[in-house]
């Protein structure tokens, strides 16, 4: 019997470019790679003869009067573009809290706990560092974030041979450590709060979480809606990233009769390529942009600032995430997955010290008024960032091997 023959039409050659360029970007691998690639090329640019034009480019100033937005392009970049990177990042901790390892209080016990120590430590260096030598105390929070997509990617790269359960592991750490990290700069780096424009943007939530759990749909209602709620977020002096986190917690992820995906698993998957591919490179091509010298070095050597990023961000965060899960595997009744060892958790923790994005974005709300001193503390990230990461990628790769080894890989 000859089967039947598809009656659909075949998709064009671009559509499956299209279609293979979104996959590719939704890889971990693609989204650590960018990131690189991206401030690689600041660095680059920032210490060329193009030097001047990029720093022309970055405070160039785009004004959209009846918003009430006047930024430099760098700021877009910080406030407009990393807003998409902070939805998505809504999106995962919603899933994680209704149908993922969030919802289990005893399978998140390890790297809920891990992810508090690892925020903690690092904050508690930072301020005994600058505390015995009289420096600033405004950058405390900078060496607290781990930066969700490099960590994943290098681990994506690495960790073929490692079990599975420890990038749940780490997944759950870096959600929990954006959770914190986004109250921290919601708290903490509000800027002449004004009531009205928040209850405006509080009410425009509202009206998104209702039509949407009513089943309203329509891209030409939520896209506007959410600019509106970004802006009016944006006027109110709290952070406008805070705004892409609400609304991607807003969106529902559990599954309507008539429905074969949530539609946060459905609108993430179409977002997450612009943010992996555009809005987190573009915000690290004009925030990574530091002049380096050896100058910088020597400098940085003598300012507590940067050397408690730093400390914070390789040794803090080693003796936070893994000092955290030890205590209470030690004294409560908490377990490591049978497939993890000591190692393995240990190489976490060294490869959460990436903090990146989010620790750049912190040091330029904490520094804003100290522009000498923020190129500085971003440089300290940027070489904290380093160490951890190669650091953790030759611990895992030697725990990988460890793992073929003993045939535990993959598992």
């Amino acid at each position: 019997m000859t089967p039947p023959q598809s009656t659909a039409p075949p998709e064009s050659a671009d559509v499956r470019d299209r279609r293979s360029l979104a996959e590719f970007l939704r890889l971990e691998v693609t989204g650590g790679l960018m990131l690189l690639i991206a401030a690689l090329l600041a660095l680059i640019l920032a210490n060329s003869p193009l030097s001047d034009t990029y720093t022309s480019v970055r405070d160039h100033h785009l004004d959209i009067p009846w918003l009430g937005l006047n930024l430099s392009i760098g700021h877009w970049a910080s406030d407009g573009l990393l807003a998409v990177f902070f939805f998505i990042a809504g999106v995962e901790l919603k899933r994680e809290l209704v149908v993922g390892q969030l919802r289990k209080p005893a399978a998140a016990a390890l790297p809920v706990v891990a992810a508090i120590g690892g925020m903690a430590v690092p904050a508690l260096i930072y301020v005994l560092v600058n505390g015995l030598q009289g420096g600033a105390m405004d950058g405390w929070a900078v060496p607290m974030a781990t930066d969700i997509a490099f960590a994943l990617g290098v681990l994506a790269v690495v960790g073929r041979k490692l079990p599975s359960a420890l990038r749940t592991f780490l997944l759950t750490l870096a959600i929990v450590d954006d959770l914190i990290a986004i109250i921290i700069i919601a708290v903490f780096f509000a800027s002449d709060l004004n009531l009205w424009f928040l209850l405006g943007s509080i009410a425009g939530l509202a009206l998104f979480g209702f039509l949407h759990h009513r089943g309203v749909r329509g891209w030409y209602i939520y896209v506007p809606l959410a600019l509106v709620i970004w802006g009016l977020m944006f006027n109110s002096g709290v952070h406008a990233t805070i705004a892409g986190v609400a609304i991607g917690m807003l969106l529902r992820t559990t599954t309507r009769p008539g429905e074969e995906t949530a539609p946060a698993e459905h609108i993430g998957h179409i977002v997450h390529p612009w943010s992996a591919g555009l809005c987190v490179p573009l915000f690290a091509l004009f925030a990574a942009g530091v002049a380096v010298s050896g100058d910088t070095f020597a400098d940085m050597i003598h300012e507590p600032e940067a050397l408690g990023v730093t400390l914070g961000l390789v040794a803090g965060k080693i003796i936070g995430v893994f000092g955290a899960t030890w205590l209470v595997a030690t004294f409560t009744k908490a377990q490591l997955h049978p497939s993890l060892k000591w190692p393995d958790v240990f190489g976490a923790a060294t490869l959460a010290g990436i903090g990146f994005t989010v620790s750049l974005l912190i040091a330029e709300l904490a520094f804003a008024d100290m522009p000498h001193l923020m190129g500085h503390v971003k440089v300290a990230v940027l070489l904290g960032s380093v160490i951890a990461a190669v650091g953790a990628a030759i611990l895992l790769t030697l725990r990988g091997r460890a793992h073929e080894r003993a045939g535990t890989s993959g598992e």
